[in-house]
C-alpha cells in the first residue's frame, strides 16, 4: 500500500527500488498499476456482462469509467484493516467512489478474477520492458564483437590457456546466451494466457446462473473479457486459481537471462583480472576506502550478485506449482508478492548493468599481445613441428626436441620468472636450421584463430541482425550508485 511518510529514516528501503531496477520497471508493480488494473478488470467485466443482458446497467459501467483514476489509499487501508481482504477492501473503497455501480462491482467473479488476472497482465508488460532491455544488450555486443571480430586473443578452456579465439568471437558467445533469451521472452509473451472468467472453483456455476443457463452466453462472457483486456486466448481450465505452472514459465524465462548475465560478468571479472578487457569507470570512482590504486568490477560483481538472487527466487515457482492443494490454495499468495515481482526488478537491474557495460568495455591490445606473445611459442609447436617434418626432418626426433625445450622454456618462465624463451631455444637448435626464417611467421597468432572472424560476421548476419529488425531497444536508466 503507499503510503504517505515524511520521514523514511526508521523504515527499510528496499534495495531494489531504491539502488537498481528503474523507474519505469518498478512502477509496473506499484500499488497504482496493480490496483487500477483490477480497476480495468472490473470494468471489462461490467462492459461484457452489460452487453450480453447480464443484470449491469449503462450508466453503472459509466459510472465505474468515471471513478477508475480516484484512489484514497488511507482508506483502502482502513477497509482492509477491518475486512481483512485486499479485493474486498478494493471492492468496497471503488463501491463509496462509484455509487451507482456498486451493487455489480465485481458481479459473479471470485477474487482471483482480479488477482491473476491482473498478474499475468503486468508480466506481460513487465517481459515486453525485458525484451526491449534485451535489445539493447544485444545491440551493444553486436557493435563490439563487429569491431573487435578478427583481434586475436588467448582462449580459455578451464581458465588455462588453449588456442586463440578473437575479442569479436568471445562477444559472441555473450551475445548467443542473451539471444536464446530474447527468443524465449518474446515466445513467453505470445503463449501466455488470460485467466478469463472461470468462477469460484473453475467452473463457471455463477456465471452459468447469472445467464439462465446459456451456457454459450458464459463462454462468450469470457472471450469479450479476454479480448477487452489484450489477450488473444484464456487457459483452457482452472480452478480458483490459474496453473502456478504459468509462473514458474515466467520465472524460468527470467532464471535463463540472470544466467547469461552472470556469465557474461563472470568472464568480464576474469578478464579484468588478466588485465585485457574491462568495465567502464568513471573519473572519480573509488575502488577501495583503504587501497587507493585499485579499480574493482564492481558492475560485473552487481550483476552476479543479483541474478544468484533470481536464479534461487525462481525455484519457489517450482515449489509453489508443486505443493498446490486441488482448486486452489493461499500458501501461494505472500511468496508470489514477493519473489515474482523482485525477480522483474532484479532482471532490470541486471540488463541495465550489462548493456552499461557492453557499451563501455575497455580493451587493452598491448596486454592481450602481450599475453599472446607470452603463450604463442607453446601453442605453434605443432606448426613448428610440421615445418621442420616439410624440410626434411624427422617427426620424432623433432617432437622429442621441442619437447625437451619446451620443458625448460616452462621452467624458465615458472620458476625462473622469465620470459619465454621456447622460440629462441628452437632457433639455436640445429635440427630446426631448415625453418628458422619461417620461426616468425609460424608465430603470427593470426594464423590460430580458425574461421573466428568469418564466424563473427555470420553470427551478426544471419543470427543477430534478423532478431534485431524492426526491434525497440530501451536501455534503462543511468547506473546509480
Amino acid at each position: 500500500m503507499e503510503e504517505c511518510m515524511t520521514d523514511r529514516g526508521d523504515r527499510f528501503d528496499h534495495p531494489l527500488l531504491e539502488r537498481y531496477a528503474s523507474k519505469e520497471m518498478a512502477s509496473l508493480f506499484s500499488p497504482r498499476m496493480r490496483h487500477g488494473t483490477w480497476r480495468d478488470l472490473w470494468i471489462a467485466l461490467a462492459q461484457a456482462e452489460h452487453d450480453l443482458g447480464f443484470p449491469v446497467r449503462r450508466d453503472q459501467v459509466d459510472d465505474l469509467r468515471q471513478h477508475r483514476e480516484t484512489f484514497d489509499w488511507q482508506r483502502v487501508a482502513e477497509l482492509e484493516k477491518e475486512l481483512r481482504h485486499d479485493v474486498m477492501a478494493h471492492v468496497h473503497h471503488y463501491g463509496e467512489l462509484a455509487k451507482q455501480a456498486k451493487p455489480i462491482i465485481h458481479l459473479g467473479a471470485t477474487s482471483c478474477f482480479v488477482t491473476d488476472n491482473a498478474d499475468l497482465i503486468i508480466y506481460r508488460k513487465a517481459l515486453s520492458l525485458v525484451e526491449q532491455r534485451l535489445c539493447a544488450v544485444l545491440m551493444a555486443l553486436r557493435d563490439f564483437a563487429v569491431t573487435h571480430r578478427a583481434m586475436p586473443c588467448l582462449g580459455y578452456t578451464h581458465f588455462q590457456v588453449a588456442q586463440p579465439v578473437t575479442v569479436g568471437k568471445r562477444a559472441c558467445l555473450w551475445a548467443l546466451d542473451f539471444l536464446l533469451d530474447l527468443d524465449e521472452v518474446r515466445r513467453v509473451i505470445e503463449w501466455l494466457p488470460f485467466r478469463g472468467v472461470k468462477g469460484t472453483t473453475g467452473t463457471q456455476a455463477t456465471f452459468l446462473a447469472l445467464a439462465d443457463g446459456d451456457h454459450e452466453k458464459v463462454l462468450e462472457l469470457d472471450r469479450r473479457v479476454t479480448k477487452a483486456m489484450g489477450f488473444s486466448r484464456g487457459i483452457a481450465v482452472s480452478g480458483q486459481t490459474y496453473t502456478r505452472k504459468l509462473d514458474w514459465t515466467v520465472h524460468q524465462a527470467l532464471s535463463g537471462i540472470a544466467q547469461s548475465a552472470s556469465k557474461f560478468a563472470t568472464d568480464l571479472r576474469l578478464l579484468s583480472h588478466e588485465g585485457e578487457i574491462e568495465e567502464p569507470s568513471e573519473s572519480k570512482q573509488i575502488g577501495s576506502s583503504a587501497m587507493a590504486y585499485k579499480k574493482n568490477p564492481m558492475r560485473s560483481e552487481r550483476v552476479c550478485s543479483l541474478s544468484r538472487y533470481v536464479i534461487e527466487a525462481a525455484n519457489t515457482s517450482a515449489h509453489t506449482a508443486s505443493t498446490q492443494w486441488l482448486e486452489r490454495t493461499l500458501d501461494d499468495s505472500a511468496i508470489r508478492r514477493i519473489a515474482l515481482p523482485e525477480s522483474f526488478l532484479c532482471v532490470d537491474a541486471v540488463l541495465s548493468l550489462v548493456h552499461n557495460v557492453s557499451q563501455g568495455l575497455v580493451v587493452y591490445p598491448k596486454v592481450i599481445e602481450k599475453h599472446l606473445r607470452e603463450q604463442l611459442p607453446f601453442l605453434a609447436t605443432e606448426e613448428i613441428l610440421m615445418a621442420g617434418v616439410r624440410a626434411g626432418g624427422d617427426r620424432q626426433d623433432l617432437h622429442e626436441r621441442i619437447r625437451v625445450h619446451s620443458r625448460a622454456a616452462a621452467y624458465a618462465v615458472k620458476a625462473e620468472g622469465r620470459d619465454n624463451p621456447l622460440l629462441q631455444l628452437i632457433e639455436a637448435d640445429p635440427a630446426f636450421a631448415g625453418i628458422r626464417a619461417q620461426l616468425p611467421n609460424l608465430l603470427d597468432a593470426s594464423r590460430f584463430i580458425g574461421r573466428a572472424p568469418q564466424q563473427v560476421d555470420a553470427f551478426v548476419r544471419d543470427e543477430l541482425e534478423p532478431r534485431l529488425r524492426g526491434a525497440v531497444a530501451k536501455a534503462g536508466e543511468e547506473i546509480r550508485v
